[in-house]
């Protein structure tokens, strides 16, 4: 079954994005799966594709993929220089600062690195009784960073059940019935990579997420 047309968000001959969903892989992982990847469906209709990010199988939003092998190795050889990836999500607790950044290394996915440098740029869009709205930037991805990074300055987000706080999760559950951390993939920038023109790629807001800012609201 192909991915409905109002899925795909930018196409050209160097460029693919789609707004992925909550609960979808991008590709295999080691463990069995329920359903096939976003990666297995897309490569059916647009053949030689390889993806340029991934995503959490809780987080939405963009993933973006090089339509061929030369797109992906001028991608990988420039390190994504210039690339900025903005993030929607809900943490817990009300955010004492309007705006900020969090520089905390965090571990490589190679383990042999070590930690290394990450950074989190953040500004609070609204402040609710137990919880806050924020506008999240990252330029690299750091395996979790933004689940992390949050974590370790004591506002994890809500419903994460890895870096979260157990406590307030069950409360949080209770009231609104949210059973998943809210992580939106909302908005990417990029140099076209043939182009080098400025591509700016958005992804709607998931009506779930919506649905529970009114709750709090």
């Amino acid at each position: 079954m192909p991915i409905s047309r109002d899925r795909i968000l930018y196409s050209d001959d160097a460029i693919l994005a789609v707004n992925k969903l909550s609960g979808e892989l991008v590709v295999k992982g080691s463990g069995k799966v329920q359903k096939l990847p976003l990666y297995d469906f897309l490569k059916k209709e647009y053949p030689g594709i390889h993806p340029l990010n991934r995503l959490d199988f809780e987080t939405s939003g963009i993933v973006l993929f090089a339509r061929n092998k030369k797109v992906l190795a001028d991608a990988l050889a420039s390190k994504f220089k210039g690339w900025k990836k903005t993030y929607r999500t809900l943490i817990a607790g009300r955010m004492d600062r309007d705006h900020g950044e969090i520089k905390i290394p965090l571990p490589a996915r190679n383990k042999s690195e070590g930690n290394i440098p990450a950074t989190t740029r953040y500004k609070v869009l609204r402040r609710f009784a137990n919880a806050s709205d924020m506008e999240v930037e990252i330029e690299t991805g750091r395996q979790h960073q933004i689940r992390r990074h949050f974590s370790l300055i004591k506002y994890p987000l809500v419903m994460d059940d890895v870096y979260g706080n157990e406590k307030f999760n069950r409360t949080f559950c209770r009231q609104t019935g949210y059973r998943r951390f809210f992580l939106h993939a909302w908005k990417v920038s990029f140099p076209h990579p043939v182009t080098g023109k400025e591509v700016t790629i958005e992804a709607p807001m998931p009506r779930p997420f919506e649905e529970v800012l009114k709750k709090l609201g």
